[in-house]
């Protein structure tokens, strides 16, 4: 009973571990050229100290609209959680960027709310109206976009997201008995 017990562990280990490494949410390849040691609030501070640079960032679409050479896309930039997915949270927010898709983008496709993973290069700062007030936009040219998909189920998703439970047990009197169990 010990040895299947071990081994349906290590089974669920080996499910867990693979289902982790599945969700990779940016490309491999441009893995390596990313530096997060850039936070938000210094880029808001000053954008153009940190042109060139490779980010991910995430947000909240506010509005896009087309460009001559591309679709532009306003976010309200959010947190991104451990699986690289902005958070739900809009009082954490530090601001606001641009992000430049090169690519033609139709922004009737990009609905308001979206929430994206963008990992891009760190380009000249954009001034534009912001109501009454101009106001200067730190602008990403894309390299890669992750578009999540709405959760319009009624309700949010508790975290975690991904659980796993292993149980077992031992019963003790006249006739014993033990158990174990395992959840997914």
């Amino acid at each position: 009973m010990r040895l299947l017990a071990f081994n349906l562990w290590w089974w669920a280990v080996l499910v867990l571990t693979a289902a982790c490494s599945s969700q990779r949410v940016i490309p491999e390849e441009l893995e390596p050229l990313v530096d997060r040691t850039v936070p938000f609030r210094e880029v808001v501070a000053a954008p153009d100290s940190y042109r060139g640079k490779i980010v991910v960032l995430g947000g909240e679409v506010l509005k896009a609209k087309r460009l001559k050479d591309g679709t532009q896309i306003e976010l309200l930039q959010l947190p991104l959680d451990k699986g690289e997915q902005p958070i739900s949270n809009r009082q954490q927010s530090q601001g606001r960027f641009l992000a430049i898709q090169q690519e033609f983008l139709d922004p009737a496709t990009i609905a308001e709310g979206t929430k994206m993973t963008i990992v891009g290069e760190l380009s000249k700062a954009k001034v534009e109206h912001l109501d009454d007030v101009e106001y200067r936009y730190p602008v990403v040219i894309v390299k890669y976009l992750h578009i999540w998909p709405s959760q319009s189920y009624g309700y949010a998703y508790p975290y975690p997201r991904f659980s796993i439970g292993i149980g077992g047990g031992t019963g003790g009197r006249m006739g014993g008995g033990g158990g174990f169990g395992l959840g997914f």
